[in-house]
């Protein structure tokens, strides 16, 4: 678990990559980034519901660009410096997209190496491997049904590469001297692959390395959910939204690729 050092740091922005469990938890990595930084903060994100590192993805009606070629590269080139924490993870969707371990891992390598580019202090996460071993096979084809109804992959599989994935993971870690975190198995439930909503907290505050108290805000977490990308497909029609940084009531500033 990585250790929290908020308390000494500096933070004016906070980069957050990933997908279905940032998604849910985003109006909590708002909410702690701004008790922790103060209400200036700013959060430049680019995630969804599963959401791709490195192809274009599908979750119902609405398609979402891959996140590395998302606007949120251009987005940070294009600001000022400020220090920043940068936060890569939900990186298992790909495995069940059928990509293999090399190609998954190439993508993330990717994302760190630009990401190296506006910070220094990047935090990565694992994948909830533990959870994904104990699963029956019959929690299995319930779970790929329910979340990745056109993978095909065989229990065996998707466990042999998600080992491959984390092990390649620590690697890549080590290699941009990122902070790698392992996700606790304790904030998974009987759904094996998403935060429980009662631990959101416990768990976005551990990965963020933060331990300031936040504010809970029904009305924030419907707004945040509800805004629009920079670039998306609903039902095939393209929508583009030019994102100038959402000033939220309560304090920061999001932009969302």
């Amino acid at each position: 678990m990585v250790q929290q050092d908020s308390a000494v740091t500096a933070i004016g922005r906070v980069v957050a990559l990933g997908a279905s469990n940032l998604t849910r938890g985003f109006q909590t990595v708002v909410s702690t980034a701004r008790s922790t930084w103060g209400a200036d903060v700013q959060i430049v994100a680019a995630l969804g519901h599963g959401r791709s590192y490195g192809a274009d993805s599908s979750f119902l009606v609405r398609r979402l660009p891959a996140i590395l070629q998302s606007g949120v590269w251009r987005q940070l080139e294009s600001t000022p410096v400020v220090p920043t924490r940068a936060l890569v993870t939900d990186i298992g969707n790909d495995i069940v997209y059928g990509f293999a371990s090399d190609q998954i891992l190439a993508w993330i390598d990717e994302a760190l190496t630009r990401l190296a580019r506006v910070s220094h202090d990047v935090v990565l996460t694992d994948l909830p491997i533990d959870n994904i071993r104990q699963l029956s096979p019959r929690r299995f084809r319930a779970v790929r049904s329910i979340f990745f109804p056109s993978c095909r992959l065989s229990f065996e599989e998707v466990v042999t590469r998600a080992e491959q994935v984390n092990a390649g993971l620590a690697g890549l870690a080590a290699a941009h001297r990122a902070r790698f975190v392992h996700l606790n198995p304790s904030w998974y439930g009987i759904d094996p692959i998403h935060i429980r909503p009662a631990l959101k907290r416990t768990a976005w505050q551990g990965i963020l390395g933060a331990c300031c108290a936040i504010q809970r805000s029904p009305t924030e977490t419907l707004r945040l959910y509800a805004m629009r990308p920079e670039r998306q497909w609903l039902l095939g029609r393209e929508q583009r939204t030019i994102q100038a940084g959402v000033q939220l009531p309560g304090g920061g500033r999001v932009w969302l690729y």
